[in-house]
């Protein structure tokens, strides 16, 4: 048994099945006119529209785990499409807000069917689905809590030894 085989690493498995799902998200997205990444910039301003109706460029790179150089494309894009429009705090110069526009906020209600159709491409139980959920989720925060720990895992005797790799299909 090789434990560099491709087909039995967790991290093959995981990218190829982000890719699989950032693909089926596609077609789907045509319809609203923007891509997977602008969904998610989108959701984030969906979720969070609170009183004000703007987030700051800072906090939607936090939530989506994006740096600057590559969110401020995805804004620019939005903007140009007219789903969100950008400005500078008043109180603060360095702090853009991003909001919104009405069209942008009427793409939420057309978009309300993607979950359930990308759910109906998965096959997966959804009753299994939060489970699933919560597992990435804490691989996440494990790796990034941690990241030499995770590659010294692989090298130590022990109950996590081999991790990395799963047996084989």
């Amino acid at each position: 048994m090789n434990t560099l085989d491709l087909d039995r690493q967790l991290c093959f498995a995981l990218y190829s099945a982000s890719r699989a799902m950032t693909a089926s998200y596609k077609d789907l997205l045509a319809e609203l006119g923007i891509t997977y990444p602008q969904y998610l910039v989108m959701l984030v301003l969906w979720e969070e529209d609170s009183e004000a109706g703007a987030v700051t460029v800072k906090h939607l790179g936090d939530r989506l785990q994006l740096d600057s150089g590559t969110l401020s494309p995805l804004l620019s894009r939005l903007e140009s499409i007219g789903f969100v429009s950008r400005h500078r705090s008043a109180e603060d110069s360095r702090s853009v807000f991003i909001r919104p526009t009405p069209e942008g906020v009427a793409a939420k209600e057309r978009a309300e069917c993607v979950p359930a159709r990308i759910g109906e491409r998965t096959h997966l139980d959804p009753g299994a689905v939060p489970k699933l959920v919560e597992t990435l989720r804490t691989l996440a925060s494990n790796l990034r809590s941690e990241p030499g720990a995770a590659s010294s895992a692989a090298t130590t005797a022990g109950p996590t030894a081999g991790l990395g790799s799963v047996p084989a299909p």
